[in-house]
Parts: C-alpha cells; sequence; structure tokens
C-alpha cells in the first residue's frame, strides 16, 4: 500500500528521492539560415574577382607604356616617311636616312619630339584599351587575372581608341609633312577620315582578334615539335597584321591624296582615274613601309604588351 502510495517501485523506501543518470547534453547547433536576401548578396559577390584588382590595372598600364614606348620611335620615322613619300616632299628613303640621321645625333630632341610623342599616344591608348577590356571581364566574370579575350568588346573598345587617337595623330602629321609650300595647312577633309577609319578598323581585327580565332588551330597545325619553340598565337599576331596591309595600305594612300590635292571645283581635277594611279604608283613601296612599321607596331608591340602583361599578372 505504501508503495503504491509513494508512486515508487516495489522494495523503495516510502519518502525517498529517486536519482536518475543526467542526460548528455548535445553541444551541436544548427546553422543559421541565410535570408533570401543575403544569399542573392553574397551569390553576387561571388561572381567578381576583384583580388588585387588595382594592382592589376596598374600591370595593364605597365605593359602598355612598356610596348608603346619600345615601337614609338621606329613607327615614327616610318609613318614620317610614307607621309612625305605620298605629298612629294621627300623621297622614302631620304625621309628615312633624315629621321636617322637625328635619332644618331639629337636622341634626346628626336625621342622627346611631337611626332613620336604622338605614336605614343596612339598605340600606347590602343594596347591599354584591350587590356582594359581583358581585366574587366576577368573581373565581371571572375576568371583568372591572366584571362585574354577575342570578342566584340574588345574589338569595339580597341578599334574606338585606335580609330580615335590614329586619326589625331593622322591629320597633325598631314599637316606637318604635307606639301612644302602649301602655305598655312588645311582643314583635313571628311573623306580622309573616313578612309583612314576603314584602314584602322581593319588592322584593329588582324591585330586583337585574329590571333585569339586562329591561334589554336595554328599552333595545332604547327605540330608537335615546331609548338614548342612558338605558340600559333605568336604566329598569327605578326602574321595577319602584316598580311592586311595590302588591302589597308591603298584606302592608307587615298586619304593621303583627298588631303595632298585636293579637289578643283572648276576643273574636277584630279580625277577618280588620276587618284587611283597615284595610289597604284606608291602602293608597292608603301606596303612595304607600313610592313616595317606593322610588325613593330602590332608584332614586337602586341607581343611585348601580352607577354609583359601575363607576367606580371602571374605575379599578383
Amino acid at each position: 500500500m505504501a508503495d503504491r502510495d509513494n508512486g515508487g517501485k516495489p522494495g523503495e523506501p516510502a519518502g525517498q528521492m529517486r536519482l536518475e543518470a543526467p542526460q548528455p547534453i548535445s553541444l551541436a547547433t544548427k546553422k543559421p539560415q541565410l535570408g533570401r536576401k543575403e544569399g542573392v548578396v553574397n551569390a553576387a559577390e561571388n561572381k567578381w574577382n576583384t583580388k588585387n584588382l588595382a594592382l592589376r590595372w596598374a600591370a595593364d598600364i605597365a605593359s602598355a607604356t612598356c610596348a608603346a614606348g619600345l615601337v614609338a620611335p621606329l613607327i615614327s620615322i616610318i609613318d614620317r616617311s610614307i607621309m612625305e613619300n605620298a605629298s612629294g616632299r621627300a623621297t622614302l628613303l631620304d625621309s628615312v636616312k633624315s629621321s636617322v640621321r637625328q635619332l644618331i645625333l639629337r636622341p634626346q630632341a628626336m625621342l622627346l619630339s611631337k611626332p613620336v610623342a604622338l605614336i605614343f599616344m596612339a598605340y600606347g591608348g590602343t594596347y591599354l584599351s584591350a587590356n582594359t577590356v581583358d581585366t574587366a571581364y576577368s573581373t565581371a566574370q571572375n576568371k583568372p587575372a591572366t584571362l585574354v579575350t577575342s570578342g566584340t568588346a574588345k574589338f569595339a573598345l580597341s578599334s574606338a581608341s585606335n580609330i580615335g587617337l590614329g586619326v589625331y595623330k593622322d591629320q597633325v602629321y598631314a599637316r606637318m609633312f604635307g606639301p612644302a609650300g602649301a602655305g598655312v595647312a588645311r582643314g583635313v577633309p571628311a573623306a580622309s577620315y573616313a578612309l583612314f577609319t576603314m584602314r584602322d578598323c581593319l588592322t584593329i581585327f588582324a591585330s586583337f582578334n585574329l590571333p585569339m580565332m586562329l591561334g589554336p588551330g595554328v599552333h595545332a597545325a604547327l605540330g608537335e615539335s615546331l609548338s614548342r619553340q612558338v605558340s600559333g598565337q605568336t604566329v598569327v599576331q605578326f602574321a595577319a597584321p602584316a598580311f592586311v596591309q595590302i588591302f589597308s595600305t591603298p584606302v592608307h594612300l587615298l586619304g593621303l591624296d583627298l588631303y595632298n590635292r585636293p579637289r578643283c571645283e572648276r576643273s574636277g581635277l584630279p580625277s577618280p582615274g588620276e587618284r587611283w594611279a597615284q595610289v597604284y604608283k606608291n602602293w608597292g613601296i608603301s606596303v612595304l613601309a607600313r610592313l616595317c612599321r606593322i610588325v613593330p607596331a602590332y608584332g614586337i608591340g602586341g607581343v611585348v604588351n601580352s607577354k609583359v602583361r601575363r607576367s606580371l599578372m602571374e605575379k599578383l
């Protein structure tokens, strides 16, 4: 009866408290669930590669500066010779000799001259535009800093930069090295600007887009032994800009002729046939001269820009 009244087990003394072993306490905690808004923010942050972003921009500037500084003096000499030959101011060979003589005897004056500065501006800006697209894409798409693109954005920005800076450079060169005794420099006609723009679009596409598009195929075609020595992209980087000069040079010469020999409203001269004869006359030697400038500008300069940029990016 007492057992039943105490609610205990049979045989336990009445009024005695029964002790039980303590239950283990779980220390595991439930991870907090991210709200929908926080999850979206974190997912967006994970899409951006902002590591060392300031240093990556600095690497873009440094590589473009190195490449432009390396090629600017030579390109300046060649561009001047083409302009003076087209205007009749001097033969191409005489112009080159004069510039080389100045480079040897007065290097500081030559390297700090306005013609060299204009070339440095034009090509430094072009290289930097291409680098900027690569860094922006690698940042937005969370890709490695060494990424090199070949899309429409790169072509558009590089073309805009090269055309804007290049056409400005060309109209200054045309006035500086135009026909002797022409008096006050004339304005460059709109048709010349359009032709210079077409010329630069051809060159930019061959220099910045074709290497990435054709490089893998050329690399595979080189075979195992040759591909160890040189990459297919490097081969196209040199060959494509040079090859396109066959087509872009007459466009360039026609633009110069429109400035050097403005059309007379009264006589209608020079006629289209006369302009073509002038372009054809200077086509061969001008192609050779532009080959000599394009290989440094987009071959050597392009390779130096990409190699220096990649080397700097790999260290970040």
